[in-house]
C-alpha cells in the first residue's frame, strides 16, 4: 500500500505503554489509516505520552496490572469511537496487507467472533520464518460488545463461544528484542514468575490428545503447551523442537539467538515453579 487509504479503517488500534519511546513511533505510524490510534500508557517516565501526541494518538492513562485488564478497561473507559478494537503491544507493526484485510473483512463479521491476527518474530531485523513456530495466532480484535480478555499465566486470551474465531491471513509483526536482551530477560523473568504462579496454583493448561489434531490453530498449539509440562528437560525439548524439528537453526545466527533464549526461558519458569513449590513446603 503506497499511500493512505481512500477511506478510514473503522477499528480502534489501541496501543499498551509503559516506557515505549523507542518503539511507538514505528508502531503509531504503520497505524495512520486506522480510524483512530489509542495509547493507554501506563506513567511512563521516558516521554512517551508526548512521543504517542505528536504521532497523531491520543493518550490516556491507566495503572497497569495485568495486559488483559488494560485491554479490556480500553474498551471499557476509553471513550473507543469505533465498534471494533484492533490491540497492540508498542513492540509490534501492523502491516498495510493487514489493514487491507481489516477493511475487507470487517464488514462481514458480527459481534461474538474474535480476531486472530498471525504474528512474525522479528529478531536483527530477519523475520524468524522456522524457529519462531510461525504461524503463531494472537486474539487481536474484538468487538467493544464482544468478548472480553483473560489471563492465561502471563499471557492473555479470549474467553469467545465455539466457533467464535476467525484467523486473519496478513500478520502483525513482532519486534520482541527492540529493547535489547537485558530487558528481554528481566520480561521474561516476571512472565516465567506469572507461569509458575499459575502452575503452583494447580493451574495446569487442560490436554487432550484430540486437541493435538485439531484443525484450530490455537488450540493445537496450547495441547503442544500442556503437553511440554507434562515432559522431562522442558528446556532441552524447546531447542530441539524449535531447533531441529522445525529447522529454525536454518534461520542463521539469530535463529540460533532465539532457540537459545527460549530454551533458557523454560529454565526460568522451572527455577520460578521449584522456588514456589520449596517456598509453599517450608510455610506447610
Amino acid at each position: 500500500m503506497s499511500g493512505p487509504m481512500s477511506a478510514p479503517v473503522p477499528v480502534s488500534a489501541v496501543i499498551l505503554c509503559r516506557n515505549e519511546a523507542a518503539n511507538l513511533p514505528r508502531c503509531i505510524g504503520a497505524l495512520r489509516d486506522c480510524a483512530e490510534t489509542v495509547v493507554v500508557d501506563d506513567a511512563s517516565a521516558d516521554g512517551s505520552p508526548g512521543i504517542a501526541a505528536a504521532a497523531g494518538a491520543r493518550v490516556v492513562g491507566h495503572a497497569f496490572s495485568t495486559f488483559a485488564a488494560q485491554r479490556n478497561w480500553a474498551m471499557d473507559e476509553a471513550g473507543l469511537r469505533c465498534d471494533w478494537a484492533l490491540h497492540l503491544d508498542a513492540d509490534e507493526v501492523a502491516t498495510p496487507a493487514l489493514l487491507v484485510e481489516l477493511r475487507d473483512r470487517l464488514p462481514g463479521l458480527r459481534e461474538a467472533q474474535v480476531g486472530y491476527l498471525p504474528r512474525k518474530i522479528m529478531l536483527d531485523g530477519r523475520w524468524l520464518r522456522r524457529s519462531a513456530d510461525f504461524p503463531v495466532y494472537v486474539p487481536r480484535l474484538v468487538h467493544r460488545s464482544g468478548p472480553r480478555f483473560s489471563m492465561c499465566g502471563h499471557g492473555d486470551v479470549v474467553e469467545a463461544p465455539p466457533g467464535a474465531a476467525v484467523y486473519f491471513r496478513e500478520p502483525l509483526l513482532h519486534h520482541a528484542f527492540s529493547k535489547g536482551w537485558t530487558e528481554w530477560r528481566a520480561r521474561h523473568l516476571r512472565y516465567a514468575a506469572a507461569e509458575a504462579d499459575r502452575l503452583a496454583r494447580g493451574g495446569a493448561l487442560r490436554f487432550g490428545w484430540a486437541d493435538l489434531r485439531s484443525a484450530d490453530p490455537a488450540r493445537r498449539r496450547r495441547a503442544l503447551r500442556a503437553l511440554s509440562f507434562r515432559l522431562p528437560g522442558r528446556p532441552v525439548l524447546r531447542f530441539v523442537y524449535a531447533g531441529l524439528l522445525r529447522r529454525g537453526l536454518l534461520d542463521g545466527r539469530p535463529g540460533l539467538r532465539f532457540c537459545l533464549a527460549m530454551a533458557e526461558y523454560e529454565r526460568m519458569i522451572d527455577r520460578a515453579l521449584r522456588a514456589r513449590r520449596r517456598a509453599g513446603r517450608e510455610e506447610a
